[in-house]
Parts: structure tokens; C-alpha cells; sequence
């Protein structure tokens, strides 16, 4: 390895990332080998023995790759190509491992095989960077589980919520802090709000991701550059709580609470189309709305419903006034109907503003290497959020997907990630100077 830095050209590291195709359809390969599911697709539950399997296998290759690879108090796997100025802020360069059940392979772990195809193109150029860049990956980004937002990334960055230690997976009962202990980590550290590093340490933190939408495949273009990553308030554990009755019952004596959750989500879908018309994105999703078989019956007018909300906006401003809008409708649904929500917990992520400075870089290596782009902002969130809450400069690139994702039909192919793998290892060959 050399001593000093000289940026390669685009060109070379392009034809670097290429020769590197078979590395990333073995790990990608893996990946399915040790987390397929019997019923369709890839399961990779936070803090699962499939998860763990797939961070120890992915250190194993790594050190093949003479990175030096360590684990934090969440269990998160650092993957290291070291600089030569131990002193230099380091690019971190990661995503998630987990997945949603039955989910496709692409999804989070494309991210981490991307950071690791980076550091293959340097080591094939002979080329040792100024400062260490970190391949990070993250445990536990898939929400649905614990029902806490980017744990493995604000665990590493002390900013874990209060009593997500306790939080329970939804499969299993496995608590966070038992699933943490089991896979090497240290709980009472991440109680203490252990830092695995500062955000002034990091030059910046770099995300691929499949593209969640389809605009991409749409329009034909392999790679996008994304704009911005929306925040979100979420309930996980919502109810609305009416009074049982006979089916023979007045409607003005009835406290229904089917009818009266049914009227909140037609409410918020109105809200979303006024905003959608009126230029400022948002989504809105009920992701669970049920009630209570053993309690419930075709006779009995229900008293209870249980429901998930999920609203999401680019801009903290929006993301208040809709929560506040929000807190209107249910209370008009109260007071009309005679029901009471009972929303539970609120869990929260900030919204992730992207360094327009590295997403310009992006731009610019594309143009250079002929390789088609558009700007978008992302219609979900990632680790990128809490890294770039934290105060690190950090820029998420997309890869061209169809079918959407958090499904087996994930269809991204070798061509475009090894572009868009290309464009960010670019980017870092300048950076990391």
C-alpha cells in the first residue's frame, strides 16, 4: 500500500468496482444462504440468529480482505480499511443487515456489500487512504420488530431512546436488551449512553440503498441521488376504546369504535390528499387496524380497536403541524362519537438532511462516467436520518429496484449496483484525502 494518497481517476476506479463483481454475487449470495425463508424470501430478524450469522460471515470475508473488524455495545460490525493519518476524521459508509419478514435480499444489505466492494476496488489499486474508512453494519433498522426507530445507528451514537432496552420483539418477546447481550453486545453500556465514536470524528456517513419507490425503473435510470429523508411520528400501540353493545342498538347510543377508527383514517387520507395538492409530501399509514376476535363477534357492537399510524414528512415544520392536525381530528372523533383514543407510546425520527456539497460530488462523478441520475427524495426512512440528526455531513445514493421492497420480488440488478457502488467509491477516493 501507498504511503500518501493519489486520487486514481473515475475512470480507473470504475473499472476498479467492475473487477470486483464476483465479491459482491457471493456476499449477496450469502446473504440468501443463511436467512432465506421457508415461506418466500429472506427473514433477518433484529438480534436473530440469522442476523448475527450474517454480520459474522460478512467480518469473516472482510478480514480476508485484511479489513480490521470490530463490534460495538450494540453489537453493530465495524469493517475497516485503515488510513495512514490515524488522526484523520473517518468516512463511514454503511446500512442495515435485518430485514422485515419475508423480505427481499437488496434491502439494507446492498449498503454494507457496497462499502465492502469499495474497499476491494482500493486494495486492488494498491491505494491507502488518508483516513480510516469504516464499513458499518447496522443491527436492528427494520422498526416493525422492537417498534423503535434506527437502533443499531442511535445506539452507536448514544442517542438511543429512553426505555428502548425493554422494548420487545413483536415475534418473539425478546427484549432489546437480552437481544443485544446475545449477540456479543454490552446493554449496560448502551444504558450508559456509550458512544462507539463522535459525530465531530466522522467526515461523513455514506448509504446505498435500493430505491423504496419506482420512479427509477420508471423513467429508466439506474442511480438517483437522494434529496432528503423524511421524518416521522409514529404510535405503535394505538386503541380506540367505545363501549360493547347489542347489534339491535340506536345509532345514537352506540360508541362504536370501528366506526369511529374508520372515520379517522378517511379523515387522514383527506388530510394527505389536501397536502399532496397543495406541494408538501407527506405519506400516511395505517399499517394494523383490527379488532379483537375472542372479544368481538357479528352481534356485538365493538368496543375496542387497535391500530398502528405512521406519518411521515420532509420538512420538521411540516412534521409538527401535521401531528397537530392530527391531535384535532381525534379530538373532534371524541367528542362527536363518545369514544376515547388511547395512542400509547409515540415513537419519533428526525428528519435526514443530505450534504448538498457530497450529493454535488455524486452528481458531477456520474456526468464524468456517463452514467445516467436523478435527484429524488427517499419515501422512507434509514440510518442515514440519525446520522445526519447527529450533525455528520451524510448522503444516501439509490439504486435502480423494481418491485418495490420489504418483499421476496426485489429486483435490483449487478449492473446498476456495481454504478452506483462506482460513483460512491469515487466520491471517497477524493474525499478521504
Amino acid at each position: 500500500m501507498k504511503k500518501n494518497f493519489e486520487s486514481p481517476s473515475c475512470k480507473q476506479i470504475f473499472e476498479a468496482v467492475i473487477r470486483q463483481r464476483s465479491l459482491a454475487e457471493r456476499l449477496f449470495q450469502e446473504l440468501i444462504e443463511l436467512s432465506r425463508d421457508p415461506e418466500g424470501g429472506v427473514t433477518r430478524a433484529p438480534y436473530s440468529s440469522e442476523e448475527t450469522a450474517i454480520h459474522h460471515r460478512f467480518g469473516e470475508i472482510a478480514e480476508r480482505l485484511e479489513l480490521t473488524v470490530t463490534r460495538d455495545a450494540m453489537a453493530n460490525t465495524y469493517m475497516t480499511l485503515p488510513g495512514y493519518d490515524p488522526a484523520a476524521k473517518k468516512i463511514l459508509i454503511g446500512s442495515h443487515l435485518d430485514s422485515v419478514k419475508q423480505g427481499g435480499n437488496f434491502d439494507g444489505a446492498a449498503g454494507v456489500v457496497a462499502g465492502l466492494v469499495a474497499c476491494a476496488a482500493f486494495k486492488e489499486l494498491g491505494i491507502q487512504p488518508q483516513c480510516d474508512i469504516s464499513v458499518m453494519g447496522v443491527r436492528a433498522e427494520e422498526s416493525a420488530w422492537f417498534g423503535v426507530s434506527y437502533i443499531g445507528s442511535r445506539g452507536a451514537l448514544g442517542l438511543l431512546p429512553d426505555g428502548a432496552l425493554a422494548a420487545q420483539r413483536t415475534d418473539s418477546g425478546l427484549t432489546l436488551a437480552d437481544g443485544i447481550r446475545a449477540a456479543g453486545g454490552d446493554p449496560a453500556a448502551v444504558a450508559a449512553r456509550q458512544k462507539t465514536f463522535e459525530p465531530a470524528d466522522l467526515r461523513c456517513f455514506l448509504e446505498l440503498h435500493i430505491e423504496q419507490g419506482p420512479l427509477l425503473d420508471r423513467d429508466g435510470i439506474p442511480v438517483g441521488i437522494v434529496t432528503g429523508i423524511p421524518g416521522n411520528f409514529r404510535f405503535p400501540d394505538a386503541r380506540v376504546i367505545g363501549e360493547y353493545g347489542h347489534v339491535g342498538l340506536l345509532k345514537d347510543w352506540r360508541r362504536d369504535a370501528v366506526t369511529a377508527a374508520s372515520e379517522f383514517v378517511i379523515a387522514m387520507d383527506a388530510l394527505w390528499s389536501d397536502w399532496e395538492g397543495a406541494g408538501k409530501p407527506m405519506a400516511c399509514t395505517i399499517g394494523q387496524f383490527s379488532t379483537d376476535p375472542e372479544l368481538h363477534a357479528m352481534t356485538k357492537v365493538p368496543g375496542e380497536l387497535r391500530f398502528t399510524l405512521d406519518v411521515r414528512a420532509y420538512d420538521l415544520a411540516h412534521l409538527e403541524e401535521l401531528e397537530a392536525k392530527t391531535m384535532a381530528i381525534i379530538r373532534s372523533i371524541e367528542k362527536r362519537r363518545g369514544v376515547r383514543f388511547d395512542l400509547g407510546h409515540t415513537a419519533r425520527a428526525a428528519v435526514g438532511e443530505m450534504a448538498p456539497a457530497i450529493c454535488d460530488g455524486f452528481d458531477a462523478i456520474a456526468r464524468s462516467l456517463e452514467i445516467p441520475v436523478r435527484r429524488l427524495g427517499s419515501p422512507a426512512s434509514h440510518d442515514s436520518a440519525a446520522f445526519a440528526a447527529a450533525g455528520v455531513p451524510t448522503a444516501m445514493i439509490f439504486v435502480r429496484n423494481a418491485n418495490g421492497s420489504h418483499n421476496p420480488a426485489e429486483a435490483m440488478t449487478i449492473d446498476d449496483f456495481l454504478q452506483a457502488t462506482a460513483i460512491m467509491t469515487a466520491w471517497i477516493a477524493d474525499g478521504a484525502q
